[in-house]
């Protein structure tokens, strides 16, 4: 697939005049989309498997969810569909789509030789409960018979439908390359295999856990050819070899996303017959997938305290059609499993009682349940769907914050057991508030991918269905991700990476909505992270298209233009970072933290990999091979005490969603979406020398239908060394996508201050655009401050530096900004008398509100507790904003 497409081709441009009936796709953009395709697509790149099955990085030195880099996920899987739908939407040839659902269905969704024994499944009696526990070490969880289960409504139509017990979903995670060499139901040679990790409750991290096959054979684990690996994670009087897989909801439901617009951009081409059979598959899909629904052992919904106590559901119907043991929201998994002996006569289902926000797709669930072409084959399922779409949109609102970010989710099941949750626990239909459902090493809504992932979905379905309500969410969610987005002069950016919650919503009253003043978050590190920035900017692409936000359309550009510009190189587009996480790979057990992998005293094996498995074992010990790997001696150099290194990774799903980013924005206003004309500026901000010029291209949205004059104008009360002079820009359908520059000049002046001023442009019948310009002064600054930075008060490990600002001119200094960078990798425990933010090592400090002003002859301190590894960090850089200090540094 090498450089295939040089230049947009013939066939490509064709079909997107076909496909985008409302205006020309831009074909620079397009031609992003297929460079980053090919970089994907180019075996010698090294994203597939020479069995076509795709990798979940290139790089193998890789833990994060999967414990190594050439595992794969039911989440890769999703994304390649979507980027061959796109593929499609260019090209107008569908059959790499084709290819890659059949690929999945061969290697990922587990075929009947997999799950050999459903005919024995009774929706009376789904499973044997067993309950969760807060850390590995609670494990195994004893299965008890004496907790009725609810029943499961909705096997016998599934079954009726298509003819089959088997269950039509992926399995999360398989071993691509059979690296652990556990095979194919336990053969120890075919690839690829389902494996499996997470099992022991919400701490246990990827660090902590025992990578397993999904087919229990008894051939490794516990020693003696009696258990496997069965005996770490439930308890039992015996064991029984057997089979069992696991769902991840949010990438199905991704796979029915990626079909639904790959069935819009067919038809739009005349060919919706090349994906006819792709659409009745996800269908189907979607139709298994509301297993993700239901709690986990079928309780009824809400108030359920007491796994006795609480009533197990009949999964009936009530007078407005809702089952009480279904929650109409997307949860975590739902898994299935059974004996591998036929003879046996058993096998179980269960869904999850935990719901993220993060896992909700309501473009999936208004596809399955208001397009005729997607309705499933179960006489429920499409009133099922419609149901769930509204039960997401509450919930969404329910965890929205006061500042705009969705907070984490609830759960039918506090502690997984179904204890009681702490008094004032808010609800949404009786299940409690969850900040952090199902993990807790990070925390599961730490991670501003989950906002770009799922508001991305919310902005898909607003951008094809119109709904207010998704507007609401998007208006106020697309305002504070925008306000904590930075842009820099130099042409870097950072986004949100990790967020800090607290309170909690208001008890869900869906008649009248909660404000949630209580529920805040805080943004305390940023990234450039390739896949959160796509995500990001593909949430405010389809948002503006369908609102005519320009300001979104414009935050969109930035990033996307600025990812293209700093961070491309052979095989797509990435950044270093840094991975201080990666110094647990030969943690120990902690008893007292629970930190590093459990196993119970007593317990020895053995795993294919032929790595011992008892009391002592490390994350490094359990897979001796990652000690082959071509990066291991950078990894050994800083597990020795050496500096962290950087890595740099090319994850599957970030390459595709970048790629996907690209020509969304090519299609923003060519889909026959609508969107209002927009005036488009290539940046927001610029920068102006003091006594020079600087431009910046305006272009138009849309093709006019005639002559539009643009008008510019200078705001009120910016800075007067600031103007244009420019007043009219003129375009006509010929030139409306041709950028014309707007000069901004920066006159002489004597102060020593960088000023700014706003400019006004706007058209009749376009979205407006504001520019923000910044002088930059060129005059000589005389110092007018102090620094003081301690840094005496050090442990080796750790360090409590104290900082002291002082004023040495004659004016106030009024809400101060100080920045630095540490010399060394660091985390920040704590700070006091400043509000002090962490982005990697770069580092800000802020006033605390009641410390904003610096009078003359007056000082501020404050302070903060840092821990670190290596080499004592040591403040470089340090600046105060807007003013010249002499630094000292203790």
């Amino acid at each position: 697939m090498k450089n295939r497409f040089p230049l947009l081709s013939a066939v490509a441009a064709a079909a997107l005049s076909l496909a985008a009936p409302a205006g020309a796709a831009d074909t620079v953009y397009t031609q992003r989309f297929l460079t980053q395709y090919n970089k994907i697509k180019d075996p010698a790149n090294g994203y597939f498997s020479g069995d076509g099955v795709p990798y979940h990085s290139i790089e193998t030195l890789m833990v994060e969810a999967p414990d190594y880099g050439h595992e794969t996920t039911s989440e890769a899987y999703s994304f390649w569909l979507w980027l061959e739908a796109q593929y499609g939407r260019v090209t107008g040839d569908w059959t790499p789509l084709k290819n890659a659902w059949a690929t999945m269905e061969k290697t990922i969704i587990p075929a009947t030789a997999d799950q050999p024994t459903n005919s024995f499944y009774n929706p009376a009696k789904p499973a044997t409960y067993a309950g969760e526990f807060p850390l590995p070490k609670n494990y195994p969880a004893p299965l008890d018979n004496s907790v009725t289960p609810g029943q499961d409504p909705i096997a016998t139509e599934l079954a009726t439908a298509y003819g089959t017990r088997d269950i039509y979903g992926m399995h999360w995670l398989t071993d691509v390359d059979n690296w652990y060499g556990y095979g194919r139901c336990g053969d120890g040679t075919t690839k690829p295999a389902y494996i499996n990790t997470f099992q022991r409750g919400p701490q246990e991290s990827v660090w902590e856990t025992i990578p397993h096959p999904s087919c229990e054979t008894f051939r490794w684990g516990r020693s003696g050819g009696t258990q496997g690996f069965l005996s770490l994670f439930i308890g039992d009087q015996s064991y029984a070899k057997q089979w069992r897989y696991t769902n991840a909801p949010d990438a199905d439901a991704r796979a029915i996303q990626a079909i639904y617009w790959a069935s819009v951009w067919a038809k739009a081409q005349g060919k919706g017959a090349d994906v006819a059979d792709l659409v009745k598959k996800a269908a189907r899909m979607g139709d298994y997938l509301r297993y993700a629904m239901f709690d986990k052992y079928f309780k009824k919904i809400g108030n359920c305290i007491g796994a006795q106590a609480c009533a197990p559901g009949t999964g009936q119907p009530d007078s407005n059609g809702f089952r009480d043991n279904q929650t109409y929201l997307l949860s975590w998994y739902y898994a299935w499993g059974g004996a591998t002996d036929t003879g046996a006569g058993w096998a179980w289902r269960i869904g999850s009682s935990h719901n993220h926000f993060g896992y909700q797709n309501p473009l999936a669930a208004w596809t399955l349940s208001t397009q005729a072409d997607f309705k499933p084959g179960s006489p429920t399922a499409a009133a099922d769907w419609g149901k769930s779409l509204a039960r997401q949109l509450e919930f969404y609102r329910w965890l929205q914050s006061a500042d705009g970010a969705i907070a984490g989710g609830a759960t039918n099941s506090w502690g997984g057991n179904y204890g009681a949750p702490p008094v004032g626990t808010a609800t949404f239909y009786g299940m409690a508030y969850d900040e952090n459902p199902v993990y807790h090493d990070p925390g599961s809504n730490e991670w501003f991918g989950m906002q770009v992932w799922s508001m991305q979905r919310v902005a898909e379905y607003y951008r094809a269905s119109g709904d207010a309500k998704a507007k609401a969410l998007l208006d106020k969610w697309v305002a504070w991700a925008s306000a904590q987005t930075v842009l820099n002069a130099d042409g870097s950016y950072a986004i949100p990476s990790t967020l800090k919650w607290s309170g909690q919503p208001d008890t869900w009253n869906p008649t009248s909505p909660g404000a949630n003043a209580n529920l805040r978050v805080t943004v305390t590190e940023r990234t450039t992270d390739i896949g959160t920035t796509a995500a990001f900017a593909r949430t405010l692409i389809h948002y503006a298209a369908k609102s005519g936000n320009a300001a979104a359309r414009t935050l969109a550009k930035e990033l996307l233009d600025r990812a293209w510009t700093r961070y491309q190189d052979a095989k797509g587009i990435a950044v270093a970072e840094k991975r201080t996480d990666y110094l647990r790979f030969d943690d120990a057990y902690d008893p007292a933290t629970g930190s590093g992998v459990y196993v119970p005293a007593g317990w020895t094996g053995t795993n294919a990999q032929g790595a011992t498995i008892d009391s002592n074992a490390t994350f490094l010990s359990l897979r001796p091979k990652y000690q082959q790997d071509p990066q291991w001696p950078k990894l050994q150099a800083y597990l020795a005490g050496g500096s962290s290194p950087d890595w740099v990774y090319h994850r599957f799903w970030a390459q595709a969603d970048i790629a996907m980013a690209f020509n969304d924005y090519a299609n923003i206003d060519g889909d026959g979406s609508g969107g209002t004309p927009a005036i488009v500026l290539s940046a927001g901000t610029l920068s102006v020398a003091e006594g020079g010029t600087a431009s910046i291209g305006v272009s138009l949205s849309q093709a006019p239908s005639a002559t539009v004059t643009v008008t510019v104008t200078k705001a009120a009360g910016g800075d007067a060394d600031l103007g244009t002079a420019t007043t009219t820009l003129t375009f006509t359908p010929a030139n409306y996508n041709v950028p014309q520059n707007l000069v901004i000049a920066a006159a002489e002046d004597a102060d020593q201050a960088n000023g700014s001023a706003s400019f006004n442009l706007a058209a009749a019948g376009h979205t407006g655009a504001v520019l923000t310009a910044t002088e930059v002064d060129n005059d000589v600054v005389v110092a007018d401050c102090t620094i003081s930075f301690d840094t005496s008060n050090d442990w080796g490990a750790g360090q409590v530096p104290t900082v002291k600002l002082s004023n040495t001119g004659t004016a106030p200094i009024t809400g101060w900004s100080l920045s630095w960078t540490e010399s060394n990798d660091f985390t920040l425990s704590n700070s006091w008398s400043a509000t002090v933010t962490k982005n990697g090592r770069g580092v800000v400090a802020t006033p605390a509100g009641w410390n904003g002003t610096v009078s003359p002859n007056g000082s501020v301190e404050f302070g903060m507790q840092i821990g670190y590894s290596g080499a004592k960090p040591l403040p470089t850089g340090l600046a105060l904003a807007g003013h010249s200090c002499t630094v000292t540094i203790k």
